[in-house]
């Protein structure tokens, strides 16, 4: 896919410049198009001329759209117009782009456009659950209440994905704390001792031995480690950004039972919030369920959620779909099935979601409590081995001494 840079015309009559990636030069004309741009130039960049694009502070994160809402409803709700609020929001919203995003919007809807058609051209900013949510309010004539359910929809969502944060930050800092300090060991303890013992003239064990070896190899070889590393660390996330890398990894995550427990939960979670949140606002079941299926993370739930919306097209019930996938707990596609015969799905959803947040939480909890031991002894196992190779010829003196 290349790159290619341009200059156009945007609505407000200003030209600006900027690259868009396609496969061919038609194809990057017909995206710039679809941006409501005018064309005035386009070129391939090459690596050299290409465009370096630095997003200063990121784009918004859940919690900063659940802001939006709120602030969108409160000032809609005291009488301020929508072109007003857009103004004023884009004006004390800090994320920067989250800031020009608002202020697209509001040139947008001045012109005539709808509020969702005008957020739905800056898909990076505002996720298409978001979009229908405002699209089916405005249809409804129900914008605030749309508005208020998205805010609780980030606000949930935020949450739940702190809480596996923070199951993986222990895990993680624990892990490179073990590094550094096998690291120092093996490049500055193991060293002195081994400099030790060589002017002793002392037998070395085995232990000892490989133990040099390898601090040997580290201190002489990290010009070629250190690129072997960081090679293999982006080999990695390349292949995680593919699909048979995603596959390979969210399966894993389904195969490990401690995973498995917390990656079950917290997709639960989302698909029944985010499901209940779309029905509310009177978007079809069908459209309701593709877009659940695209706010998924974890691909194989993806998959399973793309077959339920083709399961309810030839007209099964989404219970039966979600059950026959084998993925989600009994306790989803019976309160599913319950909701569905009692005519109150939206209300059945939003309980499970509910529930499910309440286990996430105890998920991670659980995931916790069960890694800190197995990192502590992983931990313990390899410091203890170096400890037992500078402390092994210290022994064998220690005896020889005591035999003479």
């Amino acid at each position: 896919m290349a790159s290619y840079g341009y200059e156009a015309i945007d609505k407000a009559g200003k030209v600006i410049k900027g690259s868009v990636e396609a496969d061919n030069e038609e194809k990057a004309k017909s995206e710039i198009k679809q941006q409501g741009l005018t064309l005035l130039e386009l070129k391939e960049q090459s690596a050299l001329t290409k465009d370096i694009n630095i997003q200063i502070g990121g784009y918004p994160k859940p919690r900063d759209l659940s802001v939006f809402c709120r602030q969108f409803v409160a000032m809609t709700k005291a009488g301020v117009s929508i072109l007003e609020a857009l103004k004023m929001l884009s004006e004390q919203t800090e994320n920067v782009q989250l800031q020009k995003a608002v202020e697209g919007v509001r040139v947008s809807v001045e012109k005539g456009e709808t509020l969702a058609h005008s957020l739905s051209e800056f898909p990076k900013v505002f996720p298409s659950l978001l979009v229908n949510m405002v699209a089916a309010g405005e249809s409804s004539g129900s914008l605030d209440v749309a508005l208020e359910r998205m805010a609780v929809q980030f606000e949930k969502s935020a949450k739940t994905k702190a809480l596996v944060k923070k199951a993986m930050i222990y895990p993680a800092v624990i892990c490179v704390v073990m590094v550094a300090v096998v690291i120092v060991m093996l490049t500055v303890v193991i060293p002195n001792y081994a400099n030790m013992f060589v002017d002793l003239g002392t037998e070395l064990p085995a232990l000892t031995k490989g133990v040099m070896a390898l601090s040997n190899f580290i201190i002489g070889k990290w010009f070629i480690l250190v690129p072997l590393v960081i090679a293999a660390a982006i080999g990695i996330k390349s292949f995680a950004a593919t699909d048979s890398g995603k596959h390979v990894l969210h399966g894993l995550k389904l195969r490990i039972p401690a995973m498995k427990n917390l990656e079950v939960k917290t997709a639960s979670s989302m698909m029944a919030r985010t499901l209940s949140t779309l029905l509310a606002a009177g978007v079809p079941l069908i459209e309701a369920v593709d877009i659940v299926g695209g706010t998924m993370e974890n691909v194989y739930f993806k998959e399973a959620l793309d077959n339920c919306k083709n399961e309810i097209i030839i007209g099964q019930p989404l219970s039966r779909p979600l059950e026959e996938c084998g993925l989600f707990p009994p306790m989803v596609y019976h309160m599913t099935r319950i909701g569905e015969e009692a005519g109150n799905t939206e209300e059945m959803l939003t309980k499970l979601a509910d529930y499910y947040d309440e286990e996430v939480e105890l998920a991670v909890q659980s995931l916790m409590a069960a890694m800190e031991p197995v990192i502590i002894l992983v931990m313990a196992g390899i410091v203890g081995i170096l400890i037992g190779a500078c402390m092994a010829p210290m022994l064998s003196m220690y005896q020889a001494l005591e035999n003479l």
